[in-house]
């Protein structure tokens, strides 16, 4: 185990290299946008849900 998290550690140092700020503003922007945008059709396809199940069972009411 402590081999592991050892090697993990050395791994991490050596290989692993991180965004430029300019970079992970623009992945940030871009997952924003995706997230703002999955959220609206959600909403959508939530609301048309909705009104079809309400219109279905005023019919079935009436």
């Amino acid at each position: 185990m402590f081999t592991y998290i050892k090697e993990s550690i050395e791994e991490l140092r050596n290989n692993v290299t991180l965004p430029t700020r300019e970079k992970s503003s623009n992945l940030m922007v871009v997952v924003a946008i995706f997230s703002i945008l999955f959220a609206l059709a959600t909403w959508g396809v939530d609301s048309l849900f909705g009104k079809l199940i309400k219109l279905y069972f005023k019919e079935i009411i009436n």
